[in-house]
């Protein structure tokens, strides 16, 4: 299984998917017109992790800022980690939020609600996006 990197652009956020070093992480704003379109690629290979020689999956997550729909689409991607888990691998997130951004954490832990794989909440002074932002839109 490859990875991919996608650069953040000011309404897509950072996408680093590693499945050698078994690491997933977001980063940034998430607004884009069709979120489905932007996430498709991602559900696609969290559909197929299972079936990876990896036996965990660590999944960052950092959003400064989502919109409604990409909430949706933030939720199926934790749905598909919850078929990872359910196959027998270790499942870790961690949910990064801006100090003082309580709306974020308590997203955050809205979400973990749902799932029973292990969920961190983790306060940093600003959330920052890997490698960059991109000029091109998404």
């Amino acid at each position: 299984m490859k990875g991919f990197f996608i650069r953040s652009t000011k309404v897509t956020p950072s996408v680093y998917f590693n499945p050698q070093k078994q690491i997933l992480d977001l980063r940034g704003k998430s607004s884009p017109e069709n979120p489905v379109s932007f996430y498709t690629p991602l559900f696609k290979y969290l559909e197929a992790y299972p079936k990876a020689a990896q036996d965990k999956l660590i999944v960052n997550l950092a959003f400064e800022y989502f919109n409604t729909s990409s909430s949706k689409c933030i939720f199926l991607i934790l749905d598909k980690l919850k078929k990872i888990h359910a196959a027998g691998k270790k499942v870790v997130v961690n949910w990064f939020h801006e100090e003082d951004d309580e709306d974020m954490m308590e997203a955050g832990e809205d979400y973990s609600s749902f799932f029973d794989y292990e969920f961190n909440f983790k306060e940093v002074p600003e959330i920052t996006v890997l490698g960059g932002q991109s000029t091109t839109a998404a």
